[in-house]
């Protein structure tokens, strides 16, 4: 008896990646097919213009998808991701104004959003709260410090350098910048995800944390980490979005989390942790920027756009669980 266990966890391993796998080729078949309609539906739809905005709009916020993603997998979840972005620029914003160079405030509030990760994670690990409420909490302090800080009104940030906005706003061979770090980023992400020993740990403790914690791995070390880095993740988006923007908005990133969410667990990502991809991620986070830009090329008015939005995550959702229930 003793051999079969290992032997059903490898059959269910091997399973669990088949999933993804047509999740992904599924995932890739659905644009390619929106394309192909959006083609004939708008004559601006394949324009450089709409094309070039459609990157630019989910690169920044893939960053924070592959966060999202990796924290899925280890069983966990964040929905204060929107509010942390919009908190990193703020701080960055406050710094620079106050004299701070630029990047040195970057990484101030990188290290801040680090440390809210931190902060979230202790309380998951050691005090013994789940991460939906911890997230939770954290998303409207975070929220109100943002108001707090700047009296409810945008930063301008005017006088930013230009080799700063360059990272935001710049282009290298006629390709923005801001989609060339996002390439370069998720790449090196799925790489380490996939190949790495340290971040198969995240998908052993999402699957049984028990069992993992049984098999030598530092379980809540692995969550505390990917907590935190999640965090991090949206301080590396937020330094991006201020540069792009030249400004700091506090109220930016509102509803991010349903978006980000949303992107991972269309792409694979289980809610119930163990399972996931970057490139699924993704994929979804392709699809819905994809989708949106459809939406206002047809003037569909912004607010069918949410319901059909909740209407996408809702079905990513229940088909997670049949999947999900099948792997079982």
């Amino acid at each position: 008896m003793g051999t079969l266990a290992p032997a059903d966890a490898s059959l269910r391993k091997r399973r669990g990646s088949q999933v993804l796998k047509m999740r992904e080729t599924g995932l890739i078949a659905i644009i390619a097919i929106l394309f192909i309609v959006m083609s004939f539906a708008s004559p601006y739809f394949l324009t450089w213009d709409n094309m070039r905005a459609m990157a630019m709009a989910f690169a920044v916020e893939g960053i924070v998808v592959v966060g999202m993603t990796v924290l899925l997998i280890s069983g966990g979840i964040d929905l204060s991701v929107g509010s942390v972005t919009a908190l990193a620029m703020v701080i960055a914003g406050l710094l620079f104004l106050s004299g701070v160079d630029p990047w040195v405030a970057s990484a101030l509030a990188i290290a801040a959003s680090a440390a809210i990760g931190a902060f979230m994670g202790f309380f998951v690990t050691k005090v013994g709260l789940h991460h939906f409420i911890v997230s939770l909490a954290v998303m409207v302090i975070a929220r109100g410090l943002c108001l707090l800080g700047t009296g409810g009104r945008p930063l301008g940030l005017y006088t930013l350098p230009p080799e700063f906005k360059f990272i935001g706003q710049g282009s290298i061979a006629g390709i923005p910048v801001v989609i060339i770090l996002f390439v370069v980023f998720v790449a090196v992400s799925d790489f380490v995800l996939r190949r790495t020993t340290l971040f198969r740990k995240v998908f052993y403790t999402g699957s049984n944390e028990k069992a993992a914690a049984y098999s030598g791995i530092r379980t809540k070390k692995v969550v505390f980490l990917t907590t935190t880095l999640c965090s991090a993740l949206c301080g590396v988006a937020g330094v991006i979005y201020m540069a792009r923007f030249g400004s700091a908005q506090p109220t930016f990133g509102v509803g991010m989390e349903l978006n980000v969410i949303a992107a991972a667990v269309i792409g694979g990502a289980s809610l119930k942790g163990g399972s996931g991809t970057i490139l699924g991620a993704i994929l979804g986070t392709v699809l819905l920027s994809v989708v949106s830009s459809s939406l206002a090329l047809l003037n569909v008015s912004i607010y069918w756009q949410d319901i059909i939005r909740g209407s996408i995550l809702l079905s990513a959702v229940t088909i997670d669980l049949y999947f999900t229930k099948r792997r079982g």
